[in-house]
């Protein structure tokens, strides 16, 4: 399935055939070529869970190597969640069917921003919506949330504070509250806040934070917030930062094979978007290791190009158009004649 997913096969055929291409160099990786029926039982059968937690473990990896940072002052892990959709055809995949005629499958993410790697996934077909999703998630205390307005839930919000988890958003146009405090802003202004309608008074009756922030053009940004100790700037430059989700899944989606599946049953689909999101996190992990200012796409073309080259992947990484170390030239040996009796 990694395969499936660096060398843009599109079928089971052109998996297994790719793969009997490259036989004699197949065999040093200690595997071997599996037939059709085989790989499309085995992506069948065996449990996507196991794919799931490769996922975490690499993720572990790669944040204890890398040992990266945001690009803020502040030391808090910096989340974005939000969900990506893949429709499907309910004729052909009858069980991610939501409406009388639609399918479609939902890829809920957290984006950690040290590094823009995923960090989790939780696949669901197209009837349930991401704030369920996120209700049932659970982060250590002081992660920075960072959503759009489909995640706003007053007692969520409640139970975030409880956990001491901050969350960043932007305030609904019929959103209502009194002002406790205003402090003015450069560009804007910064103000305490209390919910005045009655239920979201009932489930949230706690202070909250709105940051307006008033562009060159006349336009105004507002910001919700429970975090009381982060400057306003920092609040709505790390908000402008969450439009790095949205580019991880048009990356994810433009390059990598979770849009059409070799398979129709539940267990397959989720094994193929799961080695997908393994190759992303790969990918990702190569392209912060080389000192090459690597683009995302144009990585993985060139290593689409170069799967079963006898190169070293980090040489190659930093130089990849030096032709490889010349082979010390060997004298031809001379056959000698049989002798025949």
């Amino acid at each position: 399935m990694m395969f499936c997913h660096l060398a843009d096969a599109n079928s089971l055929r052109e998996i297994c055939g790719g793969l009997a291409s490259c036989e004699g160099r197949l065999s040093h990786l200690g595997t071997r070529i599996p037939s059709r029926s085989t790989l499309a039982y085995a992506n069948g059968h065996r449990d996507w869970k196991l794919y799931e937690r490769v996922f975490h473990q690499l993720y572990e990896f790669c944040v204890k190597d890398l040992a990266l940072k945001t690009k803020f002052k502040f030391k808090n892990p910096l989340l974005s969640i939000d969900s990506t959709h893949i429709g499907l055809c309910s004729e052909m995949f009858p069980w991610a069917t939501y409406s009388r005629q639609k399918g479609a499958l939902k890829l809920h993410f957290a984006l950690d921003h040290a590094g823009y790697m995923p960090s989790a996934m939780v696949i669901t077909t197209g009837q349930y919506s991401e704030l369920i999703v996120a209700r049932r998630q659970r982060w250590e205390a002081g992660t920075i949330l960072l959503f759009d307005r489909g995640f706003i839930d007053f007692s969520w919000f409640t139970r975030l504070s409880q956990q001491r988890v901050w969350f960043i958003t932007r305030v609904k146009s019929d959103m209502r509250y009194e002002i406790i405090e205003s402090r003015k802003l450069e560009n804007g202004k910064d103000e305490t806040v209390r919910f005045t309608g009655r239920t979201s008074r009932k489930k949230h009756p706690g202070l909250l934070r709105v940051v307006t922030i008033e562009m060159d053009n006349g336009e105004q940004f507002q910001f919700l917030t429970n975090n009381s100790t982060l400057a306003a700037s920092t609040i709505a430059a790390a908000y402008k930062d969450r439009w790095e989700i949205e580019n991880f899944f048009r990356f994810l989606k433009q390059n990598l094979k979770i849009k059409s599946f070799l398979s129709t049953s539940p267990n397959a689909v989720w094994t193929q978007i799961w080695t997908a999101v393994i190759a992303m996190l790969l990918l990702r992990y190569i392209q912060l290791k080389s000192q090459v200012n690597w683009g995302f796409s144009n990585l993985l073309y060139f290593l689409r190009m170069n799967l079963f080259v006898y190169r070293d992947l980090w040489d190659w990484l930093e130089n990849p158009f030096a032709p490889p170390d010349p082979v010390l030239q060997q004298p031809i040996p001379v056959q000698e004649k049989f002798s025949w009796s």
